[in-house]
């Protein structure tokens, strides 16, 4: 039993460290590049409900 126990251990060990190593490795991931868009407005939306739209 206290080897499952210590074998249970090492990989969770090893896993952990894989994952940390992995996310430093990647910094911040891929982000997409920002598009120049127009700015968004307001004035498109309905001033009321959307139940009280025809």
């Amino acid at each position: 039993m206290e080897i499952l126990l210590s074998i249970l251990v090492l990989l969770s060990i090893i896993g952990v460290a894989a994952a940390v190593s992995d996310v430093i490795r990647d910094g911040r991931g891929h982000t997409p590049e920002e598009r120049s868009e127009r700015p968004w407005r307001d004035d498109a939306l309905p001033s009321g409900t959307f139940l009280h739209l025809p």
